[in-house]
């Protein structure tokens, strides 16, 4: 990105301090249950993996690969869902995992899929919350860290192919700021 810096947003250390705190919180909430956690691919991977690894429920875990930006910096609105569910669903409560709600629609439209599918109950949690950019109503349950409209890269969010590597969240920001 020509002209722009990185700014970190969020360094390892306070990411997975947030991390601690939204675990005991869902430990909580599950305790006991039959839980099923959903994490959406590819975005959500690193932040579900620490997340899970920090909760003490018994669990199962299960993955959609969903995508909206096919390699673009915004949303394309369109979801497509390339790999569906193992798990069974019906009766069982079930988490939807994901790295950020942006304009919503993937989050809604994956609520609605898993909402068919009858679970006991069904929450969201997600790393990052940009309700700025919401263009869909759809609130996460659970938020890690609200933003600004930002672009940001790392922790599993990536800019085209890479950088989902990055331990941290950053944003590029003009060099003249």
């Amino acid at each position: 990105m020509d002209n722009k810096k990185e700014k970190i947003l969020y360094s390892r250390e306070t990411i997975m301090e947030r991390i601690r705190e939204l675990a005991k919180d869902l430990d909580k909430v599950y305790e006991g249950k039959d839980l099923l956690v959903i994490g959406l691919l590819r975005g959500s991977f690193i932040f579900l993996a620490d997340l899970i690894r920090e909760m003490d429920s018994l669990m199962e875990v299960d993955f959609l690969t969903t995508s909206s930006y096919e390699n673009r910096e915004i949303s394309s609105g369109e979801v497509k869902i390339f790999h569906d569910l193992r798990a069974p669903v019906e009766g069982r409560h079930v988490l939807i995992v994901d790295d950020i709600a942006d304009t919503g629609h993937t989050l809604s439209q994956v609520v609605d899929h898993i909402g068919a599918m009858k679970p006991a109950s069904l929450k969201t949690c997600v790393l990052l919350d940009k309700p700025d950019r919401r263009q869909v109503e759809i609130d996460p349950d659970y938020v890690a860290f609200r933003i600004p409209d930002l672009f940001i890269v790392g922790y599993g969010l990536n800019y085209g192919a890479h950088y989902r590597n990055i331990p941290y969240i950053y944003a590029y920001i003009d060099d003249e700021d």
